[in-house]
């Protein structure tokens, strides 16, 4: 790390860590009306900035050793994707902001204090990833250039997904949710394009959230009250809400066991990837039905070695979803699904295994975190069985998958 961008990353986290006296006094205040510390916490400026931050800055460094096996589902799935549409989508919602802004909807900054916000910004974002590619020197995933880590388009996405949600989330929560679903959709486009791996995308995420929350604490610093209306955007959370959500689904997977072959030979498969979409509506805080789509991939050892041949399992699963609100905050949930599964076609030298489908049972533990009203961040550990006969002696395999995912709670 370059001693320019010590300095900006210091400044910046400086500038996050200031808590304005009123924020203080809204916590005595909470304090007074007997809330909980942790839910003074929830709703304290640091945590408000760093909820969603933290989170994928662990998951970046929990994939970046596995950003292969990501990759591979990329290969397998979406081999020749070439689009150009991220080059756009990343300053979508900034160009929502400015559409609103010029048809006369209050937002929550003036003209010039949202210009300012926003040029405080794009300077912090630009300077983090500009230095992070030059001392960095990762090469892409398609060899083009060592400028990979972190994604730019993504961190762009995100700092305009921010800004507009800023300027207009009060309005409704689906500004919000809109706009963060297009700079995810940016972020999940380039590593289609072969461009990023997964990593260098949540590092770019973290990166255009946070230099927005600190562009427009800079900017609050300098305008203080001048060209503000203050917006008091609900960020309640109760034991009584229904957790219905939806939400990206990626983890680690492991498919233990041997599989026999003929001639006393057998399969085994390596650590690999799983992605996809879940999602379940609650009819009550407990108790909900939903779904999940998935994809999986794992590397087949064959006496000893890796093949070229991958194992690729489509999953479908749907059924019973529970939780129990541990606090209005945090949450455990399991699942009991039932499904199918659809594995492609893998050649050995000698043996070869047609594709074949087979009905599946899926569960799995989970823990929630609502770090705001709408917006969960889960970790699970699932167990899906399926009965798949991927070879002759066997009818069965076991798929476990450890991993994480950010939810839109509604």
């Amino acid at each position: 790390m370059t001693d320019s961008m010590k300095r900006l990353v210091i400044c910046s986290l400086t500038a996050l860590a200031m808590i304005p006296a009123k924020a203080q006094d809204d916590s005595l205040a909470d304090a007074a009306r007997g809330r909980s510390f942790f839910e003074r916490q929830a709703a304290s400026r640091v945590f408000k900035v760093t909820c969603v931050g933290v989170p994928l800055v662990a998951a970046g460094l929990v994939v970046k050793s596995e950003d292969d096996h990501f990759r591979s589902l990329r290969n397998d799935y979406l081999p020749s994707f070439n689009r150009h549409a991220d080059d756009y989508l990343q300053y979508l919602p900034a160009a929502v902001m400015v559409g609103m802004k010029l048809g006369g909807a209050e937002g929550r900054s003036s003209w010039g204090r949202m210009l300012a916000s926003d040029a405080f910004s794009a300077v912090i974002m630009g300077g983090v990833v500009y230095s992070l590619k030059q001392s960095t020197r990762v090469m892409r995933p398609d060899g083009s250039n060592d400028n990979s880590f972190p994604s730019g388009h993504t961190a762009t996405a995100f700092m305009t997904a921010t800004m507009l949600t800023k300027e207009y989330g009060h309005i409704s929560p689906w500004i919000g949710i809109g706009a963060y679903s297009v700079a995810t959709a940016t972020g999940l486009m380039r590593m289609a394009n072969n461009k990023h791996w997964l990593s260098d995308v949540l590092t770019g995420a973290v990166i255009g959230i946070l230099s927005t929350e600190a562009g427009y604490y800079i900017a609050d610093l300098i305008f203080n009250d001048k060209g503000i209306h203050y917006y008091d955007i609900a960020d309640n959370c109760s034991v009584d809400d229904a957790p219905t959500f939806v939400g990206l689904y990626l983890g680690l997977n492991a498919m233990p066991g041997n599989y026999s072959l003929p001639g006393n030979s057998s399969l085994q498969f390596s650590s690999g990837s799983t992605a996809g979409l879940e999602g379940a509506y609650f009819f009550n805080p407990y108790i909900g039905v939903g779904g999940r789509l998935a994809v999986s991939n794992n590397a087949v050892i064959y006496k000893g070695h890796a093949l070229d041949e991958t194992l690729d399992m489509f999953l479908v699963h749907a059924g019973a979803y529970f939780s129990y609100p541990i606090m209005s905050r945090l949450l455990i949930g399991s699942k009991a699904l039932v499904g199918m599964s659809f594995c492609n076609q893998m050649k050995t030298s000698e043996y070869a295994i047609g594709k074949n489908c087979g009905a599946g049972l899926g569960t799995g533990v989970s823990l929630t975190f609502r770090a705001r009203s709408n917006l969960g961040i889960r970790m699970f550990a699932d167990y899906n069985l399926s009965f798949n006969r991927i070879s002759p002696a066997k009818s069965t395999s076991h798929l476990i998958v450890i991993g994480g995912s950010v939810n839109v709670i509604f």
